[in-house]
């Protein structure tokens, strides 16, 4: 399978045509939905599989919510098992409109030897490595059109009260007229029309591109669609940006007025994105220097350090209004990150800036605590391809491992501890003596420090220091985690009034609390996170049982808004067993489900769960 997107411009009947090759796995989908804002027209790839459905809905629904016009190109229709018509039945929940069809297969011994074309009305026979042949029309292909005809141009008539009263009154409707409406209803996202054929016998391929060359919208309408004002400067989008390993940072780019070419300074809402060196033709891995691009073209700008996949260009000097922005999908999966050598620390982490400009499904998160580098992806595939890319085009190699679970500990009971530093050598000594109160919070209450002092036992500038000293302790409880949810109260203590310091006070606040915790029943806390899967509704039992299985609590689960045939199951779950959750979920739900998460609250872990991960705590600190 693709898993970047692909830029290829070539030239059909005298017009130029750039074809944008999207990945179709949920996965690196984040490609297909930064370049779709700019594209004029969509053609979804897909196949007479039942079981694909949701996958074809997930990319359909993405088209929909953005007014992209559409074609459906139906597949391997000589694998066929059902005819056409069923298996339009079968993907018509994958499309909030109506999927016209328009063209029909032509049988021979149960081998598909050509088409008929229902608007044109003509039969065409498939010739190996040339174009078809138009055949006449007889038979039993003549009956299957007529039908077949009938169903297209009652879809049709829907949006069309003229082309409805021709129908009904058995008045055969002008060809010119069907062809207007088919480019418009496809204008104005009223229909998805579907078209057929084998890809790797190129059967079909000249239809479609003949249905691209007069039935799918211009740039013109791209730029009315995203609401661009143009007064004759250069809007371009970025559609993707590469760091290339020789030649520098190049964005692909697709010109939506005026004219781009070297030596032109390009800026975003954000700023200036830099002055373009070298306009290119693009043609899959391959490019080539051409001269500046017009309206319309799509074209590879060199140097633009500072543009973005996603970003709206201009060269005009007022700041340019970003056309699309289209937000990631949450993250899924994450691993912990690490240069195979030290000396490729900061190396690694400009790679990683390099490849989230380029991806910005991509997020990387450093944790302040473990000190981790976590790297955030849509699935196992993503990170995969993301750790070669890390290895192939920025030269740094990676360890990985799951990244730490965030885990606590807390106190059962309260206790009254002495912390007493006491120390003496040559010249002044060091002496600090506080009484501490700890008490546990409900949970979620955090950490409070107070103090209740009398008399002066202890002066009131030391206490500040007392207050480090017990966060300090609380860092490393027993167990090795943090300590969260009690109360520390300084209610007594003593002092030297030479020996005594700052330091000394520190000293015996994190003493005190360090003595006194293993006194106070510790227990082990672990973060739960509320869950929302998103999943296939004949997956939904499948995912229930996943839930469950990972020690989580089942909320219920609902038919997903606006999508027919999903649901939505809500859990609480462990985030220790979140961490692989989606590709169990993806294998049961043939590679679409999802779902976000988001932290809930800490609870009690005991028992061998909980001696394990102790253990495997003062394993690590022993290392």
């Amino acid at each position: 399978m693709s898993v970047e997107l692909t830029v290829a411009t070539t030239n059909y009947l005298g017009d130029d045509y750039t074809f944008i090759d999207c990945p179709g796995s949920v996965e690196f989908i984040h490609d297909m939905r930064a370049a779709l804002p700019a594209v004029d027209a969509a053609v979804v790839v897909c196949e007479a599989d039942e079981r694909k459905v949701p996958q074809l809905q997930i990319i359909l629904r993405e088209l929909e919510e953005l007014q992209i016009p559409r074609f459906l190109f139906l597949n391997k229709i000589d694998k066929a098992e059902a005819r056409v018509r069923e298996t339009l039945q079968i993907l018509q929940p994958a499309s909030r409109v109506p999927l016209v069809l328009r063209q029909i297969p032509i049988w021979s011994d149960a081998i598909i030897t050509g088409f008929v074309d229902l608007a044109l009305e003509r039969a065409h026979v498939y010739k190996e490595h040339t174009a078809s042949e138009v055949i006449e029309l007889t038979g039993n292909n003549l009956d299957r059109e007529k039908e077949a005809r009938f169903t297209m141009l009652e879809k049709l008539a829907d949006h069309d009260d003229e082309l409805m009263e021709q129908l009904l009154e058995d008045i055969p409707p002008p060809r010119d007229k069907i062809f207007d409406d088919l480019a418009n209803d496809l204008h104005e996202g009223k229909i998805c029309p579907v078209l057929i054929g084998v890809a790797t016998r190129t059967n079909g391929v000249q239809r479609l591109l003949k249905a691209l060359r007069h039935e799918a919208p211009g740039v013109a309408k791209t730029i009315e669609r995203l609401g661009a004002k143009t007064n004759g400067d250069a809007i371009a989008s970025v559609l993707k940006t590469y760091n290339t390993t020789h030649g520098g940072k190049l964005s692909v780019v697709r010109v939506l007025s005026g004219q781009i070419g070297d030596g032109v300074t390009l800026s975003t809402p954000d700023g200036e994105a830099g002055r373009v060196s070298g306009t290119l033709k693009l043609m899959g891995q391959a490019t080539e220097k051409r001269g500046p691009a017009g309206p319309g073209e799509t074209v590879g700008l060199g140097k633009l350090d500072q543009a973005r996949t996603g970003d709206t260009l201009s060269a005009g000097k007022e700041a340019v209004i970003a056309l699309a922005r289209i937000a990631p999908q949450p993250p899924v999966l994450a691993i912990a990150a690490s240069a195979k050598e030290r000396k490729d620390d900061v190396k690694l982490g400009q790679a990683l800036n390099k490849l989230q400009e380029e991806d910005p499904s991509l997020t990387v998160v450093h944790n302040p605590e473990t000190h981790e580098v976590v790297i955030w992806g849509q699935g196992e595939m993503h990170l995969r391809v993301a750790a070669e890319r890390l290895a192939k085009r920025f030269g740094v190699s990676i360890v990985t491992r799951p990244p730490t679970v965030g885990y606590r500990e807390t106190i059962r009971k309260g206790i009254v501890q002495r912390g007493r530093h006491k120390k003496q050598s040559g010249g002044h000594g060091q002496f600090g003596d506080v009484v501490l109160d700890i008490k546990p919070l409900p949970r979620g209450g955090g950490f409070t420090f107070d103090e209740k002092i009398t008399g002066g036992v202890v002066p009131r500038n030391y206490i500040p220091s007392i207050g480090e000293g017990v966060a300090d302790a609380l860092k490393h409880g027993p167990f090795g985690f943090p300590v969260v949810d009690l109360a520390v109260t300084l209610i007594d203590g003593s002092y030297h009034t030479v020996d005594s310091s700052d330091m000394a006070f520190r000293t015996a606040g994190r003493i005190g609390v360090h003595d006194a915790l293993p006194q106070c029943q510790p227990v082990l806390l672990e973060p739960i996170l509320s869950v929302e899967i998103v999943c296939p509704s004949d997956a939904t039992a499948k995912v229930n049982a996943i839930v469950s299985g990972r020690r989580g609590q089942l909320l219920g689960f609902d038919t997903r808004e606006g999508w027919t045939g999903w649901d939505i199951v809500r859990a609480l779950m462990p985030e220790a067993e979140i961490g692989d959750l989606i590709v169990e979920v993806r294998s049961a739900t043939a590679g679409v489900g999802s779902f976000t998460a988001k932290f809930d609250h800490m609870a009690e872990l005991s028992g061998r769960p909980a001696e394990q991960i102790i253990a495997a705590q003062k394993a690590a600190a022993a290392a």
